[in-house]
């Protein structure tokens, strides 16, 4: 089928052009009705310039001969005529154009939970209870809590709610009976205030039996999806066969797990390609506040081990960044870059000439001094045997300095190994800093996280993505986002 937007020649059975995105299935659009004229008018004025002026410029001058008309313009009149015809095909082209692209932007937006109806319907919510558990206990109830909303919109709506998510990883039976969702159940009864279903089974009779029981309002937490992850790793693989038996549970599928949209498993892809579906309040939030951060002037703190992790972040969001202080273990490699030695401390030797052409923005702020095993040392005194475990005092007031006069800081990483009382003073002194001066601070990622439930801190913003909030800053597409636009919402 021939795209009438940029003429790209599609198979059959294409609902979009391949080439540009058009829907193809449509036939009857207002876009393809003045396709239609347009061509009609072209098909008009080209006939008319081929075989009609020349007929009547013919006739007229057979015309002329006969002294039947000596001074007729009817061929200059039906040449500009024809002209003129030829030029609104193209004026009327222009606008179907037009309106096609913004069409395509249109379908291309993620539907969101108000915009598709889950009235009675059974709703498959995929959500992100990944959370920290220790003796059967939830320790940090943060992400469970960000997904309230969307759970009390859809009993608002009288739907049956079926909800599926992953809790760590699973390679053997061991880690089946260690990430178990039982404490993330009973953490959401306590929350919800009321008592909720609950599956062993991800497939079967038993699973399907339970479901079909469901009343309105009602809720079933399914058991870790990762489970099916052993032996044969059919929930990281998205397994087609149990991406549609999942999506065979319910009527309609809702992402609501932002911290797992970076990955194409069978709950967060699969199913959506089986399923009318939309997006959560939470991953509707989570859009909003990271795309603003993208967009304004800020100042980035960052931590944690590696500089691989962040090296995308820290290019994308360079332009828009006034500075970017670095802590934590990867400031190890930015050192080394300078012929520093950094001791034992981890260096990621195929970063350093990255690293090196970062720095020339002066943009980048290190360490002056920093803690190790054996207190505090210059940068320039570290040893051998010495690792990069904080930030020094110099340091955080050098930070300090920087963060003055700031109205948008954003966090990824801790200063240092904060679980240590020796190497926590970085993290604890930045985060107060922050609060005193009210500075509007959005954390990413799950160390930074469980950190400011340490020193109290309440940032104006704690996403629940880390891997995920990372590639999305990074300007990369998250897979299981991608597929939740409109125009892959086939089987609505």
């Amino acid at each position: 089928m021939k795209c009438n937007l940029c003429d790209y020649e599609n198979k059959e059975n294409e609902h979009y052009c391949v080439n540009c995105g058009k829907n193809l299935s449509s036939q009857i659009e207002k876009t393809d009705f003045l396709f239609g004229i347009s061509s009609f008018l072209k098909i008009i004025s080209i006939f008319s310039l081929i075989l009609v002026c020349p007929g009547v410029y013919l006739f007229e001058s057979i015309s002329r001969l006969d002294n039947f008309s000596s001074n007729s313009n009817i061929t200059l009149v039906f040449a500009i005529v024809s002209i003129a015809i030829l030029f609104f095909s193209i004026f009327i082209k222009a606008i179907a154009k037009d309106m096609c692209i913004k069409n395509i932007k249109k379908e291309k937006e993620m539907k969101t939970i108000e915009q598709i109806n889950i009235d009675n319907k059974k709703v498959i919510l995929r959500v992100d209870y990944n959370v920290p558990i220790k003796d059967g206990k939830v320790i940090d109830n943060n992400r469970i809590k960000q997904s309230l909303d969307t759970i009390k919109y859809l009993k608002d709506h009288n739907a049956k709610i079926i909800l599926l998510s992953h809790l760590g990883k699973v390679k053997t039976e061991e880690d089946k009976e260690k990430n178990t969702l039982l404490p993330v159940k009973t953490e959401l009864e306590h929350l919800l205030n009321e008592t909720i279903e609950f599956s062993t089974e991800l497939k079967g009779s038993a699973l399907e039996e339970k479901i079909n029981k469901l009343k309105p309002k009602e809720i079933i937490l399914l058991e870790n999806t990762r489970h099916m992850d052993y032996p044969n790793k059919l929930e990281s693989n998205c397994d087609k066969e149990l991406s549609s038996y999942w999506a065979s549970l319910g009527e309609i599928y809702i992402l609501d797990a932002f911290g797992s949209a970076h990955r194409a498993h069978a709950s967060t892809y699969g199913i959506s390609e089986y399923l009318p579906h939309a997006i959560g309040f939470l991953i509707e939030k989570e859009i909003k506040e990271l795309n603003n951060i993208k967009d304004k002037e800020k100042t980035i703190i960052l931590g944690g081990a590696k500089v691989s992790d962040k090296i995308g972040v820290i290019k994308n969001l360079l332009p828009t960044s006034n500075k970017i202080l670095i802590g934590g273990a990867m400031c190890g490699t930015f050192l080394k870059s300078q012929n520093i030695n950094v001791g034992k401390t981890f260096v990621e030797e195929e970063k350093i000439e990255e690293v090196k052409d970062l720095l020339k923005t002066n943009k980048i702020i290190l360490p002056i001094d920093v803690i190790t095993e054996n207190g505090t040392k210059e940068i320039e005194k570290i040893t051998d045997e010495e690792s990069i475990l904080d930030v020094g005092p110099k340091t955080i007031e050098k930070f300090k300095q920087n963060l003055t006069g700031e109205t948008l800081v954003l966090m990824n990483g801790t200063l240092g190994l904060y679980e240590n009382p020796k190497y926590e003073n970085g993290t604890k002194e930045i985060f107060k800093y922050l609060e005193t001066n009210k500075i509007d601070t959005i954390v990413c990622g799950g160390d930074t996280g469980n950190a400011t439930k340490k020193y109290n801190f309440a940032p104006y913003y704690l996403s629940t993505g880390g891997g995920a909030s990372l590639e999305y800053l990074e300007g990369k597409e998250l897979p299981s986002l991608k597929i939740m636009e409109k125009m892959e919402n086939k089987n609505e």
